[in-house]
């Protein structure tokens, strides 16, 4: 039988990748990562080493290792994650921070997030801020009941769920602050048919020729549903701050910004509904 030295050895070197060949390997085993460092010359029974390989087999077709193993870190939270959701990536942090920077540590308020997915935003959020009320949309049903799973199984209680196309879920509800990662690819874009975003759910991902169209909707929209000095955030792509800002500014919204993400790319754009 292979110890776990030499499967991680070719798995890595099939992938091209040594950390999704551990990530698939500690799923299979039912372990932390932390395990694999004092146990590499043990070995592993038939049944584990074949379902290794068939997992390995999988992510080299192309399949997400997020998708393979159902499970990808977000913020401090471990969320679970299907087909049904887009994948969390770690430049979304930047709209949790920027978020938590508007909300008042231990004051009471209202949050929105629109397109919750595997519900990301909108729990990393309520984690860090108790007093808040947050409420996490979706216009799919099975995205919802991923992001409520997750809701319960964190043990996250102040977040609610509300079924429907961006604000069309929340009736006539207001808020201090309105988030959101919308759709912002262009329809076009031939990366939609490579790499992970090939199994991710298309209406997640792409919005129109100029990869807009949502964002537009957003930004029209979300000012009947904004308290008096409230908060509109969206994450776009690194290309297109410039244009959000002037969709936001035509829309009348004040302090209009966009920041960075970490390779110093415009990433999160937004403003504030005036007084």
């Amino acid at each position: 039988m292979a110890d776990v030295r030499q499967l991680l050895t070719d798995a890595a070197l099939q992938l091209g990748d040594r950390l999704e060949a551990e990530l698939l390997l500690v799923h299979v085993l039912d372990k932390p990562r932390s395990w694999l460092i004092g146990h590499a010359d043990e070995a592993l029974d038939a049944s584990h080493a074949t379902r290794y390989a068939a997992l390995v087999e999988r992510r080299r077709h192309g399949e997400p290792v997020a998708y393979i193993t159902g499970r990808r870190g977000f913020w401090s939270l471990d969320l679970e994650v299907t087909p049904a959701t887009l994948i969390p990536r770690p430049e979304t942090e930047l709209l949790v921070e920027l978020a938590l920077d508007k909300l008042p540590a231990k004051k009471p308020s209202r949050v929105a997030d629109l397109g919750t997915g595997s519900g990301a935003i909108a729990l990393a959020v309520a984690r860090e801020c108790p007093h808040a009320l947050v409420v996490a949309t979706d216009a799919s049903t099975e995205a919802l009941a991923v992001a409520r799973r997750n809701a319960e199984r964190l043990g996250i209680a102040n977040v609610t769920f509300a079924q429907g196309d961006w604000l069309a879920a929340l009736a006539d509800q207001r808020f201090d602050l309105i988030v959101s990662n919308p759709p912002y690819i262009e329809a076009g874009d031939p990366h939609l048919a490579q790499g992970d975003l090939r199994f991710e759910p298309f209406s997640a991902l792409a919005s129109g020729r100029d990869g807009l169209d949502d964002i537009r909707r957003i930004v029209a929209d979300a000012r009947a549903h904004l308290e008096a000095g409230g908060w509109l955030m969206m994450e776009h792509g690194w290309h297109q701050g410039e244009a959000v800002r002037s969709v936001l500014l035509g829309a009348g919204y004040a302090e209009v910004f966009t920041a960075v993400d970490l390779e110093q790319r415009d990433r999160v754009s937004g403003g504030r509904k005036g007084d």
